[in-house]
């Protein structure tokens, strides 16, 4: 049982600290080299999708008719279509399937909302402000596309059920300047958290004061699961803005990267008709047609989505002893210590971490200069600006067991050392 922190003395947490600099040093001195910066697939979980490279060969069959070699089709093949449609629990005329990056995708519908305007609304580069609801903890990436088009960010707190909607609602009904949100709604990323039934229906009902203002609902972690018998549900959202008259006001977004290769998947882009439409304009201008052949590989080898689901507990049997073995050095090494707090996921990449306020750069220091590295502290936050300094993000996935288990063992003593360094400090 580990006695709290917070109940030693001065003397004692600087007796403590010796004790753990002591283990520290010893990591230290192993001139470890391990990155745990990025939520990436392992080979392990690369090397179950290789059969997908031969779903397709010189004697394959085409798919409705067309010539997946040529030109066309610039919304993609009804057959990739359905797929997609099924996974992002949309139709399959309300479906884009694109290139191999949704984050392209998102990308693009910000820079055209900036140049040519949403649905021939005033392009956002003419209005004298533009603002997005960013909710914190959050993935680093969405703020990087806002924060490149200048686009003020707004830190929106997450709580169990997702975004806190009373803050959503107050901006977006009452500001006609806040043009945006960015959501990962299932297994959110860091957290974990899927929204709540409420939650997305609260979202579904916003009554913007801004008629081109639109949901990014990046539903990356859709069908990744970490346990077979315990799978959030996540209401879908499109029917429910339908309901209140807000059909538009949604993008739902998701790919294949980490279901078959990360960068060798495909996209797709969710949405009422008239939106669709809407994106048709710009696609149809911008590119012939996307990778059909890729498209066609992805039919071929999963069929439809409960192809994809049985190949996602794959990938579920391969990450959950790796969740488990941070979780559980997590619970070993500083339960009870009362020095920080983190979140068990049912699936997504990452462990979200909550270290005392003030700590987080310098364990993120720490590990560093011990030989991992870890997602920079702020990362999580618009402008890698965390006004706590507490949340890290923690990715298992890619490193080995072995190299995972010595990652996290380094890591909890770097935790040890930053938080008594602050306690020491305040005693």
């Amino acid at each position: 049982m580990n006695i709290p922190y917070t109940k030693l003395n001065k003397e004692q947490l600087i007796k403590e600290r010796e004790n753990v600099e002591a283990e520290y040093n010893r990591y230290k001195d192993m001139n470890l080299n391990l990155d745990m910066s990025r939520g990436k697939p392992s080979k392990e979980q690369l090397d179950i999708s290789v059969g997908i490279m031969d779903a397709v060969n010189s004697s394959s069959d085409y798919v409705s008719g067309v010539d997946v070699r040529n030109y066309g089709l610039p919304a993609g093949i009804p057959e990739a279509k359905k797929l997609m449609a099924d996974m992002l629990d949309v139709g399959t005329d309300e479906v884009i399937v694109s290139g191999n990056s949704s984050l392209n995708i998102m990308f693009d519908l910000v820079s055209t909302a900036m140049i040519k305007g949403i649905m021939g609304h005033t392009p956002w580069c003419k209005l004298d402000k533009v603002k997005f609801l960013c909710p914190v903890p959050g993935y680093d990436r969405h703020f990087g596309v806002t924060e490149y088009f200048g686009i003020e960010m707004i830190n929106v707190p997450m709580t169990a059920n997702g975004p806190d909607m009373d803050i959503v609602e107050k901006y977006v009904n009452n500001d006609e300047s806040v043009k945006g949100i960015w959501c990962v709604p299932k297994y959110s990323n860091p957290q974990g958290i899927t929204y709540s039934d409420e939650t997305v229906r609260r979202m579904a009902a916003l009554k913007p004061a801004a008629k081109d203002f639109r949901i990014f609902w990046d539903n990356a972690y859709c069908i990744h699961h970490i346990y077979e018998d315990v799978q959030d549900k996540l209401l879908p959202i499109l029917p429910e803005c339908k309901k209140n008259g807000n059909g538009d006001m949604v993008y739902i977004l998701g790919s294949t990267s980490k279901v078959t290769f990360a960068g060798g998947g495909i996209s797709a882009v969710g949405a009422s008709k008239y939106n669709i439409a809407d994106i048709m304009k710009r696609i149809t201008i911008q590119t012939i047609g996307h990778d059909k052949i890729n498209q066609l590989r992805h039919v071929r080898y999963f069929k439809d989505i409960d192809g994809m689901n049985r190949h996602m507990m794959k990938h579920a049997e391969l990450v959950r002893p790796k969740f488990t073995l941070v979780l559980d050095i997590l619970d070993e090494e500083l339960g009870g210590l009362d020095i920080a707090e983190w979140i068990k996921p049912n699936g997504g990449y990452f462990i979200s971490f909550d270290a005392m306020e003030g700590c987080a750069k310098k364990i993120v220091a720490l590990a560093k200069d011990a030989g991992v590295v870890l997602t920079g502290a702020g990362s999580t936050f618009p402008y890698k600006k965390d006004p706590k300094d507490s949340n890290i993000r923690i990715a298992p996935t890619f490193p080995s067991m072995e190299e995972l288990e010595t990652a996290a063992r380094l890591f909890v003593i770097c935790v040890k050392l930053a938080s008594l360094d602050k306690l020491i400090e305040m005693a």
